[in-house]
């Protein structure tokens, strides 16, 4: 049925990823608050960086917009963070 509102539940589901290896602060955060508009509230961004001062950078983004660092992980110098979009 299209146009209905979605539950809920399909907003949490709803999840994008964003790659920004390769970009050094500040444009992983910037590109990240560009595509988070796109993001339904309740949604996730899924974010994957190579900059070491990234982690950081996303737990600050968060705390400034309110946004839900639901996730936060590195792993062969890849950073791999997922943000729950606030309501």
């Amino acid at each position: 049925m299209e146009g209905r509102p979605k539950s809920p539940a399909e907003h949490a589901m709803s999840r994008q990823t964003l790659d920004t290896s390769g970009l050094t602060c500040p444009l992983p955060v910037l590109k990240a608050k560009k595509a988070m508009r796109d993001v339904p509230p309740g949604g996730e961004l899924e974010v994957l960086s190579t900059d070491p001062g990234s982690r950081e950078d996303f737990e600050a983004y968060c705390e400034v917009t309110g946004h839900r660092l639901v996730e936060s992980s590195g792993q062969d110098g890849v950073f791999r963070f997922l943000i729950a979009r606030k309501d």
